[in-house]
């Protein structure tokens, strides 16, 4: 029985609202007993906040079946050395980090951690770009640039704090397959037994190419099949939506 990494928006939801077919598709996965991972780039809702939110379109999911970006990072920074960590992010991404046994601080941190936040402003930059200039490790949620409609996300907040220090973030969130490893960590996986489902080939697709995992994309979100050209990687199975997926 395989395992199976599944995105969120464009897979399974657009715009809080549920994709049709794909209810039917993650009740049959939950009846057949495939582990399941619902992973997200988005670090600041927590595993509950995004059950009570697949919850309300109708998708219901054990909490324990979400992973976010910021539960991976908190899960890297528990390998490195170092103990305190300047957050510029929600309370998700702080909650995660308490848990794993760091110190939010601006004094003498060991990191400079970014996530995505609405209360990004010119004193956190100030103080991002001088940590990161002195030696403080830079690790960022993910790399998306945006949202919906053209909202700022972690890789649009990283961009001044990189230009000033001159230093470039470890991304932890797809397509990195830092997390793609996390996730299967998560659920005690390995990746030769798991498929990943996404609707953005250099993201979702990517990640699961380079972490060794089959793949399965589906057009009913970011990539449309003409997007498969542009890339040198193809998913090992396409579908038009969640619902019509047959392969596991």
């Amino acid at each position: 029985m395989k395992n199976i990494i599944c995105d969120i928006d464009g897979v399974l939801l657009h715009n809080n609202q549920l994709i049709p077919g794909s209810d039917k598709f993650i009740n049959r996965i939950v009846e057949q007993g495939n582990p399941l991972v619902i992973l997200t780039n988005y670090p600041v809702q927590t595993g509950k906040d995004l059950q009570n939110r697949l919850g309300s379109a109708g998708l219901n999911i054990p909490e324990e079946c979400f992973y976010t970006s910021a539960m991976a990072t908190a899960d890297f920074l528990k390998h490195q050395q170092g103990t305190k960590a300047y957050v510029i992010g929600e309370g998700a991404l702080t909650h995660e980090l308490y848990k794993a046994g760091f110190t939010i601080t601006d004094i003498n941190p060991d990191f400079v951690i970014v996530g995505e936040t609405r209360s990004y402003n010119w004193d956190m930059i100030h103080k991002a770009a001088k940590f990161v200039s002195e030696g403080a490790r830079f690790i960022a949620t993910n790399p998306d640039t945006h949202g919906p409609a053209f909202s700022p996300a972690c890789g649009a907040l990283c961009a001044p704090i990189e230009r000033i220090s001159g230093k470039k973030p470890f991304y932890v969130g797809k397509p990195s397959s830092w997390i793609i490893r996390s996730a299967l960590n998560h659920i005690g996986g390995h990746s030769e037994n798991t498929v990943i489902i996404g609707d953005n080939m250099r993201t979702d697709i990517l990640a699961g190419f380079q972490a060794g995992l089959e793949t399965i994309l589906v057009t009913s979100g970011v990539s449309s099949i003409t997007d498969i050209e542009k890339e040198p990687f193809r998913p090992n199975h396409i579908f038009d939506c969640a619902g019509d997926i047959d392969v596991v």
